[in-house]
């Protein structure tokens, strides 16, 4: 009997060796698939598109509100420079008469002499600065008459001019940029 029993139990064999991964392989539980039916009432609904207009208004505000400020920003940048551009032809204006002195007291001395050379060697840097600043005579000798940048003070007649020609410069003339600092006082040939 001893015998008939060890045969009746099963005895345990050697299982073949088994290759574990390095990493555990975890296998995720699918969640079931639930299909949520969902009702809005007329009130929910209403309180929904109350919110979402609400929210539109607020972007529209904050769209405009940018763009104002945008717009602001580009009109203080716009007058800055043009008080800036203001303010330096305000104070070029009074240093023109000091250069059309500066010229008049080169001509006092004669050629050749040194206080001349002196004077001519201060307005060639006097105007050297004022071009610095962005200075420029305004050219009037021979050329045609233009209102906008000369100021007839005199009519002539001579024959060997064009007409409306400038034939004399009483006063030299200025612009800084496109505008006139100092119109040229001229006198026009008819």
């Amino acid at each position: 009997m001893s015998e008939k029993k060890k045969k009746d139990i099963p005895q345990e064999q050697p299982k073949p060796e088994e290759t574990t991964p390095e990493t555990p392989v975890e296998e995720t539980p699918q969640a079931p698939e639930v299909e949520e039916t969902f009702t809005v009432t007329r009130q929910q609904m209403e309180q929904f598109e109350s919110l979402a207009k609400l929210l539109s208004d607020g972007n529209d505000k904050y769209l405009r509100l940018a763009a104002e400020y945008d717009n602001y920003r580009k009109r203080t940048t716009k007058e800055k420079e043009s008080i800036y551009a203001d303010a330096k032809l305000e104070t070029v204006k009074p240093f023109l008469d000091v250069a059309d002195n500066l010229d008049r007291a080169v001509t006092q001395f004669e050629e050749g002499d040194p206080h001349r050379q002196g004077m001519e060697l201060i307005c060639k840097q006097f105007a050297a600065v004022l071009e610095k600043l962005g200075v420029t005579e305004i050219e009037a000798l021979g050329q045609p008459f233009d209102p906008e940048k000369h100021n007839a003070v005199m009519h002539i007649d001579d024959e060997s001019l064009a007409e409306n020609t400038v034939a004399e410069v009483f006063r030299k003339g200025y612009q800084m940029g496109d505008r006139v600092v100092r119109f040229a006082m001229v006198k026009v040939a008819n």
